[in-house]
């Protein structure tokens, strides 16, 4: 597993400290993108928090996510959670360190008051200190918050104060773009009263075997859900409901609860994503389809990268992201003279890179640009590398709707294509059966194909021009 070390820093601690007339909190960032530029320490916010004991309860939940390993939870994981300001809102992004489990907490324009939401992303810093002290906040007093330095400029003389260097491998920045991708295929599939809320996520295990009795199922009954041992129409999978464990933070703020997912297309299980509805403010947690199985495997983002087309038009479209909290496939396709179907392309392609999230709350993209060199995320992915050797190496034969792709080890693999999708006969195919996107050979194929489609159209502008 590729891995690098991310160094982040900080000019200070954040720190909660008392004030006149309550408490301040203080988040210190780190070097972040804004409109301006990259800056070393950039200010998103100084104002007041409408609900402190909320908005305390779900930076800690997504301090916990930022914490856990919930497969191999003896090992435990050291990133920082990420804050992005989009000018009418802030959020505030972790993912776990086995892969498996996203977590934001959006703080609405309602959550916030007397200050103006810059725009960029960077770390922020979450100590121990400070998730103690944010613990023992037991009232509604006022608390002003602070994103960012004190001054627009900090400057030190032996350089920042706190310093951290923490692993960062391929595997967690490729499921960080998965979890996005995914997310943008779920519906919502059913909501929950706080009453209800409490007492299905109340009446969840913790803790249970690795991968006993197979993926759980919930579906919709009247006002509750229901277990459920099998999928059926309106279902929702809940594969490991112990990593739910963050929401118990904010259980008894929370409003209602409302829960995501795909259209169920067979027995396997899926993801699917849990959102507390809370007093200006909504955390949201994204579950990979097992505790065993981050989300670096799934696949989702491959087809976007296998073409040069998309790479093109992720270019054009990053071009016109203005940290909009909203991003409109519409008005970009507007602006762009692209396709929609071009334009959701392109910001799955951007999404590989960190420049893009996916509210499943408000079915859209947001701009953001995750504080790290995310590009990795499409340099390393090894099913996509060694679909490039391959076609690089000429292992790819196209003969109509069929191909044989000529493996590293001299076994020919025959990839078909049906109605748009491709099959192949390897192993991993028969496996995964597509679950978790196209194998190397069937990427190999629809990289050569969409070559030579490229090579007919440039012959047929000549030929046009010859004429």
């Amino acid at each position: 597993m590729t891995r690098s070390l991310q160094t982040v820093a900080y000019s200070r601690p954040s720190v909660l400290e008392p004030a006149a007339g309550g408490q301040r909190l203080g988040l210190e960032t780190s070097r972040g993108a804004t409109p301006s530029g990259i800056q070393d320490h950039p200010r998103f916010f100084t104002g007041f928090l409408t609900s402190p004991q909320v908005a305390s309860a779900g930076l800690l939940a997504v301090a916990d996510v930022a914490a856990a390993r919930h497969y191999q939870p003896q090992l435990r994981a050291s990133l920082d959670p990420v804050v992005t300001g989009n000018g009418d809102r802030l959020r505030f992004e972790s993912f776990s360190g086995c892969c498996g489990v996203y977590a934001r907490l959006d703080v609405l324009r309602p959550g916030l008051d007397g200050g103006e939401v810059g725009h960029g992303t960077t770390n922020v810093d979450v100590n121990n200190p400070l998730r103690e002290a944010l613990s023992r906040i037991g009232s509604d007093d006022p608390l002003h918050m602070r994103v960012g330095p004190e001054e627009l400029a900090v400057t030190t003389v032996d350089g920042p104060v706190v310093e951290k260097k923490v692993p960062l491998p391929d595997r967690w920045l490729r499921g960080f773009a998965e979890a996005q991708v995914i997310a943008a295929g779920f519906d919502l599939r059913a909501e929950l009263s706080a009453a209800e809320a409490v007492r299905f996520l109340r009446s969840l295990p913790r803790s249970g075997p690795r991968g006993a009795g197979g993926p759980r199922w919930v579906v919709p009954a009247g006002r509750a859900l229901r277990p459920t041992t099998r999928p059926a129409p309106g279902a929702v999978c809940l594969p490991g409901p112990e990593r739910l464990a963050a929401l118990q933070r904010v259980l008894r703020h929370a409003t209602a609860l409302r829960v995501y997912g795909p259209s169920v297309a067979g027995a396997g299980a899926t993801a699917s994503a849990w959102e507390a509805v809370l007093p200006g403010m909504r955390l949201t947690l994204t579950l990979s389809p097992d505790a065993s199985r981050g989300f670096s495997g799934e696949g989702g983002v491959l087809d976007a990268l296998a073409t040069d087309e998309a790479a093109e038009d992720a270019e054009l479209i990053a071009v016109l992201l203005a940290w909009e909290p909203r991003v409109d496939v519409a008005d970009l396709a507007c602006a762009s003279g692209l396709t929609p179907e071009r334009v959701r392309a392109a910001l799955v392609r951007l999404g590989t890179s960190g420049r893009v999230g996916y509210d499943t709350a408000e079915a859209a993209y947001f701009h953001r640009e995750l504080p790290y060199d995310a590009d990795r995320a499409e340099r390393h992915n090894p099913r996509l590398r060694t679909a490039r050797a391959l076609v690089t190496a000429g292992a790819v034969a196209l003969d109509g709707a069929l191909a044989t792709v000529t493996a590293e080890d001299g076994h020919a693999h025959r990839v078909r294509e049906e109605k748009g999708v491709l099959s192949c006969s390897c192993q991993w195919w028969a496996k995964y059966r597509g679950g978790r996107g196209p194998c190397k050979h069937a990427l190999a194929v629809r990289m050569t194909r969409r070559g030579a489609a490229a090579v007919e159209q440039d012959m047929a502008r000549v030929d046009g021009g010859a004429r």
